[in-house]
């Protein structure tokens, strides 16, 4: 056992002092500039700016359907990719927005149609994926739904 343990420690000692290769001068000038390149261009990302991030569409009718446009620019300094757009219930459906690179300093929008339903006062969240830094915005809509003149 004495002997294992002996002969496995000195294979051991000779595989750990034969690695003396400096991995420093591996490095190679070019893939440093490269990395560097890559690295300031990776720091910049999109930056989306909605005209608004709360629509309020007052009151309305049980069951009526009514449609917004939410409206916004790329203010960043990379294109930006809107990857998804979901909200927080079936009642509320965003649509219309393009998948399309959107450049620094466009704009473009997407529409949210809200069915009326729910009582009283509604809110509806809408989640926004895109390549930002932070990953996902949010833009709300809101109304006050008036009961049914039956109930």
């Amino acid at each position: 056992m004495k002997k294992l343990i002996l002969g496995l420690s000195a294979l051991s000692l000779i595989a750990f002092t034969s690695c003396k290769e400096n991995a420093a001068k591996k490095i190679e000038e070019a893939n440093v500039i490269a990395a560097a390149e890559r690295d300031a261009v990776a720091s910049k990302f999109p930056k989306i700016e909605f005209n608004e991030t709360e629509h309020d569409f007052g009151e309305i009718e049980k069951g009526t359907p009514v449609e917004t446009t939410f409206k916004y620019k790329n203010v960043g300094d990379a294109p930006l990719v809107i990857t998804d757009i979901k909200s927080s219930c079936g009642c509320t459906v965003p649509k219309d927005w393009s998948r399309e690179p959107l450049a620094p300093g466009e704009s473009a929008e997407f529409s949210v149609k809200f069915n009326g339903s729910g009582a009283n006062k509604v809110s509806k969240t809408i989640t926004v994926t895109a390549n930002t830094e932070k990953g996902s915005e949010i833009v709300k809509i809101t109304a006050f739904v008036k009961p049914d003149a039956a109930e």
